[in-house]
């Protein structure tokens, strides 16, 4: 299946040039029984989208026609037979060669269609079904491509049509010069391509097909990531702006976004959704073609969120053995410096140094910060230091060298130095505190377990999962090749994270 659909979108994709996109996803659309919308200017191919996807399909017949304010239902479904009318005293319409005996459609200008086309269109859309007199018919109707240069205006009624076409797409001018000037130089570009018949899809097939992906399974894995999308659908970023918007999906609409993902599984050769399926699926969730990029993104991060969530779990285990490390470390210098220099000095807490006749008498430094801290000598003025509120304790007062990052909140900036006993903050000199006569105290031990894990070793695998997961997102046919760049710079900010993160893992060695 998978070869066959990638050499019959080769051969639709002759003579025409930077429509890969929608040609490939106007063919899921029509495998899926979907719809979908061309939004662009006049002449950017979107009518030639069309008769390229009926020549997919086996005897297939094609209907085309262009909307006007002046459009009767005639014109699109078919004339009122007048002889039945006279004869049978039945209103039925002659629907040969008509939107009913279609298998592609190709709608221009849809917005200014009549109610009483675009009410018989949601039938038709939704159920593939047309009601001709007194009797309702199941139509062949197998893609309908739309196509404007708007958006549905509001307020006039169109919000429940322009729900239906679940692909939308813009259109636009070919961007790539060389393939400009092979436009313009190639003679049969407006030609109608000739699908080999082996290729064409018959309607045994088709519904074959249809049946098949009615069976095609849905993941627990793929169900949260469609719920991951669903909630950053509520803070959309806006192209070229500062706005963010809350973008609505209907219910049904993700009904049938699931069914373009059972359609891609089974054109891909699976029985079960994957993830490679996803990406694709941005074209269906925006109201506003300046959503669709915030939206892609939203979905290329979910594609990747369980690996977020593990690279977040895995940076908050490596911070935590890192601190634990550190401070068994300065606990084991903090033990050798009292041994040798400073075992009077009375102990706090296993951390602190008590300042004497500081404000309220509740003043600790840390002793680590003490022992470290700069000796008062003429030339030396000082270092910078914070006191603060210890959030704990809020009766207590911490004194800590500032190391330059954010302060605690309420801290006051001071200037600290020290000499043998005591501590000058701002020039003024305190005491520390000593043990008495005859008092003994116990050294600090070092607290906190460093696990036994490699990191090294979970950050390679990490890096191997996204890697894997981009070949697959890559080799999904439906994929275009600006949604792959897209993907790409995310991913490369993935691994500098992991990079940044293997250098963090050579603190657990430093001496």
């Amino acid at each position: 299946m998978k070869e066959r659909i990638r050499i019959l979108l080769r051969e639709i994709n002759k003579g025409i040039y930077e429509k890969e996109t929608e040609l490939s996803m106007s063919l899921l659309a029509a495998l899926a029984g979907e719809s979908i919308i061309l939004l662009g200017p006049p002449g950017v191919a979107k009518s030639m989208v069309a008769r390229r996807l009926k020549s997919v399909f086996k005897c297939g017949k094609s209907f085309e026609y262009l909307m006007s304010r002046f459009s009767t239902p005639d014109e699109i479904f078919g004339p009122v037979s007048i002889s039945k009318l006279k004869d049978q005293d039945k209103y039925e319409r002659n629907i040969d060669d008509y939107l009913p005996t279609a298998d592609v459609v190709f709608l221009d200008e849809i917005w200014k269609a009549g109610p009483a086309i675009q009410n018989t269109l949601l039938t038709v859309i939704n159920e593939k079904r047309f009601r001709n007199g007194d009797t309702e018919i199941r139509i062949p109707l197998k893609l309908l491509v739309s196509a404007s240069n708007e958006l549905p205006t509001q307020g006039e009624g169109l919000e429940a049509l322009w729900d239906r076409f679940i692909i939308r797409m813009e259109c636009t001018n070919i961007k790539t010069e060389s393939n400009f000037n092979a436009m313009l130089l190639d003679d049969d570009s407006e030609k109608d391509v000739q699908v080999p018949e082996a290729l064409q899809i018959t309607d045994d097939e088709y519904q074959t097909w249809s049946r098949s992906i009615d069976e095609v399974t849905v993941s627990e894995q793929v169900l949260k990531c469609v719920n991951v999308i669903r909630r950053g659908l509520g803070n959309v970023v806006v192209s070229n702006s500062d706005e963010r918007h809350n973008v609505y999906v209907s219910d049904r609409r993700w009904k049938n976004i699931v069914r373009l993902l059972k359609t891609s599984a089974f054109m891909h050769d699976r029985t079960e959704v994957e993830m490679a399926d996803i990406l694709p699926i941005y074209h269906c969730l925006w109201q506003e073609p300046e959503e669709t990029e915030g939206i892609r993104n939203i979905v290329i991060g979910s594609l990747f969120s369980e690996f977020s969530t593990k690279y977040a779990q895995l940076k908050r285990d490596l911070e935590s053995d890192i601190r634990a490390c550190r401070q068994r470390r300065a606990t084991m210098k903090a033990c050798e410096q009292i041994q040798k220099n400073d075992g009077d000095k009375k102990i706090f807490d296993s951390f602190y140094y008590h300042l004497l006749d500081h404000d309220t008498g509740n003043t600790y430094i840390f002793l680590t910060d003490y022992q470290y801290m700069r000796i008062k000598t003429r030339e030396n003025k000082g270092q910078a230091g914070v006191i603060y509120k210890d959030p704990y304790a809020p009766r207590r007062s911490i004194i800590r060298c500032y190391d330059g990052a954010d302060t605690p909140p309420g801290a006051r900036t001071v200037s600290l130095t020290r000499d043998q006993d005591g501590i000058y903050i701002d020039g003024t000199y305190f005491l520390i505190e000593k043990l008495g006569a005859g008092e003994t105290q116990q050294l600090p031990r070092p607290t906190g377990m460093v696990s036994d894990r490699n990191y090294f070793l979970e950050i390679e695998y990490l890096g191997d999962c996204i890697g894997k997961r981009v070949e697959k997102v890559n080799n999904n046919m439906f994929v275009s090749q600006a949604d792959k760049k897209c993907m790409e710079e995310f991913v490369r900010s993935r691994y500098q994270e992991l990079a940044r993160m293997r250098h963090d893992v050579l603190k657990l060695e430093e001496d």
